[in-house]
Order: C-alpha cells, then structure tokens, then sequence
C-alpha cells in the first residue's frame, strides 16, 4: 500500500468514528466538471497583496490572476494558467505586511509589473472576482483603467456564508469548513482556494456557492444616504446595518446603506418614520457589477 493510500485509509477511519474532523490539502485542480455544451462565461479571481489598507497612498507588490469558465448557473468547468507576478513598490515594503504574506523587499527587487500585459489578460473576462472585492477593486482600477469596465463580484460578501452555517468568511474559515487547508495569503494560492470553494454546493441549501454569488451580483442594488441624520440615532443606524462615510473620498459625509431595489420602498419608510420623523427626499444611487466596490460605487 503506497503511502498517500494508507495515510487516506487511517483519515477515512479517524471521521468514521464521529470523533474526528479532519482537514485535507487543497490539491488545485484544472477541471472542476466536464462541459455538456453549455454556454460558457469567462471569470478572473484575481488577488493582490499590498503595502498596507490604503487604496491612495498603498502600492501592490504581487498580482495573480486565475482565469476559469462557467455557465451561467454556477457550474465551474476549467480553470487555466494563472497570471502572476511581484512588483516592487517605491517605498519598503512594511515588516507587518512582510510576516502577513512572507513578500519581504529581497524577493521584488527590481520586479516590475506592466499595466498594458494586466490590460490583455483582463481583456476577454467577462467577470472579475474577488475575496473582499472593496479592498481588491480599488487597488486593481488605479493600477489599471482596464478593471473599470468590468463587473466585479465579491466572494466574501455576496454569499450568505453565516446562513450556510460557516463561522466567518475570511478564506481559511471558509475552507475549513470545506475540509481543506492552504498555504495562505500568497495571492495564486487564495485564487485556486476561492474557485474551489465557489465550485461546492452550499452545506444548508445545496446551491453552488458561485450560483448564489452571481445571483447577487446581477442584482442591482440602491445606496441610500441617510444625510443629516440626527446624531442620537446613529447607534440605530448602525444596528440596521449602515455604514460610516467620513466624506474624505469627496462621498457624502453621512451614514448609508445598500439595499436590493424590492426592499427600497420599505427602507425609506423606516428612515421617515423611525429615524427623521417627517416626510425626507433622500440621496439615491443606483449601483450594479459595473461600479460595485469601486469609488465610483
């Protein structure tokens, strides 16, 4: 019995006895389902590692692109040669962002990254992907315009991952709960990572995880700006699930939140009734994939 076989054989007794919860390497595959002749899409996870949080004062220091096909209803079919490179920024790289992604300034010494190959990689994608789109999209639009005229989608956020029954939706969480294990925050490894974990069946409603995501990308959605709320509400804001603008990326400074175009009627209700208490006109914005997570959403 070849080694791989035996250390399989004890792992399937250890979770057969219901004591055990064991994780397994993820082993990135090329084919995930074989294509019936549907038609087919092609999505880009993209990931990026960066020299801090802050899209306009940060740089990136490594890319990685991993193109797949899928149809229409989520089904993932092959996933191709990813993109990939290290860029050095101009400044040093921090020791914090170091020990978070091993990328110290050593490995990006004259490594240089071309926004016109970026631009022809991107090209033929009909659909960006990312985990924590809001931090990626930024990042990705400034380095290059081509990210500006494609739909993105967000695989931590666009997915009910608290309803499935997962504990968080940081990526190791999420393939924990699949039963697997990465070398993580290295940006090619969190690509395949997050493409396997959108070719699985939800554990509690049984849909492709990418199904639900691309449901709730297609859908658009209005952002309501709650402006000059009264400041004793704001922790009933809050609790509804609105969000702080500071107004320094020239947005309103006020709080606001995003709903699906069904809930807007009743989400101006509650803004009439229980926050303002008189008949407002609010500050509407239309968002969809085009603009979602970017500045310009």
């Amino acid at each position: 019995m070849s080694a791989g076989l035996e250390f399989e054989t004890m792992a399937s007794a250890l979770e057969a006895s219901g004591d055990f919860r064991l994780l397994r390497r993820l082993r990135p595959r090329s084919r995930v389902n074989e294509n019936d002749g549907s038609a087919t899409r092609l999505g880009i996870f993209l990931d990026l590692e960066t020299t801090g949080l802050d899209a306009r004062r940060d740089e990136i220091i490594e890319i990685a692109m991993v193109p797949f096909t899928y149809a229409l209803d989520g089904r993932i079919f092959d996933i191709r040669e990813p993109f990939q490179r290290l860029r050095q920024p101009s400044f040093p790289i921090p020791p914090e962002i170091t020990a978070i992604t091993g990328i110290d300034d050593a490995m990006v010494e004259g490594q240089v990254v071309d926004p016109a190959e970026v631009a022809a990689f991107v090209a033929p994608a009909d659909l960006i992907l990312a985990h924590n789109a809001g931090f990626d999209r930024r990042f990705a639009e400034r380095f290059c315009a081509a990210f500006t005229a494609k739909p993105w989608g967000c695989s931590q956020s666009q997915i009910p991952w608290k309803d499935e029954g997962f504990e968080g939706t940081r990526l190791g969480y999420l393939l924990a709960g699949c039963g697997l294990f990465h070398d993580a925050h290295r940006a090619t490894g969190d690509c395949l990572a997050a493409i396997e974990i959108l070719s699985r069946p939800l554990p509690r409603s049984g849909v492709l995880a990418l199904a639900r995501l691309l449901e709730a990308a297609r859908r658009p959605t209005c952002r309501v700006w709650a402006e000059n709320s009264p400041f004793e509400l704001r922790t009933a804001l809050k609790a509804r699930g609105y969000r702080w603008s500071d107004g320094s990326d020239g947005r309103p400074r006020a709080w606001y939140a995003d709903v699906t175009e069904d809930r807007l009627d009743a989400e101006l209700k509650y803004l009439r009734t229980e926050i303002y208490q008189f008949d407002a006109e609010f500050n509407l914005h239309r968002i969809t994939a085009r603009d979602r997570f970017s500045d310009r959403g």
